[in-house]
């Protein structure tokens, strides 16, 4: 598996409000989620905190060691690192489990995207811009849109509006 060390610039943490946004579609109690990249810490604990059962640790999303994890989750549900949301997504498709992840909106225009998932893909649109923290900071001009990406999360429909 093709791994790439994260970029510095990548290290961007997601407050509350963009999970509290979405925990109507969250899954019961009863599924465990994989928050399966660690960030400051704080993104397990606020599912956490909004009714998910989390698994949540700092180790490599790429290692086969992961296996464990990937047998006893149910769901995974992330802030992904934007800069290698490629690999990412290849190795989602691998582990197969129902997932929602952010990324940037643009994601859903790469031929990468339809190529891995086809028709697959469930998009969450929020009602504003999400802006995300770093260094503890929320910043407030993010150049970009985000959505959430769901796959087998079987939404009402293929595009929600928030």
């Amino acid at each position: 598996m093709y791994y790439k060390k994260l970029n510095i610039d990548d290290e961007y943490n997601t407050p509350k409000y963009i999970w509290e946004d979405v925990k109507e579609y969250f899954p019961p109690k009863d599924k465990i989620v994989w928050e399966a990249f660690y960030g400051n810490g704080k993104s397990g604990t606020i599912l956490s905190d909004l009714g998910c059962t989390v698994i949540q640790s700092d180790v490599d999303f790429f290692s086969d060691e992961n296996k464990k994890i990937i047998d006893t989750c149910d769901i995974i549900i992330s802030n992904i690192p934007f800069s290698i949301k490629k690999e990412v997504l290849f190795r989602l498709k691998e582990i197969d489990k129902p997932f929602m992840i952010i990324m940037p909106a643009s994601t859903m225009f790469t031929k990468y995207l339809k190529e891995i998932f086809g028709n697959e893909i469930q998009i969450i649109i929020p009602q504003k811009r999400m802006h995300f923290l770093k260094d503890g900071i929320l910043m407030k001009r993010t150049s970009f849109d985000s959505c959430y990406f769901c796959y087998k999360f079987n939404l009402k429909n293929d595009i929600v509006w928030l």
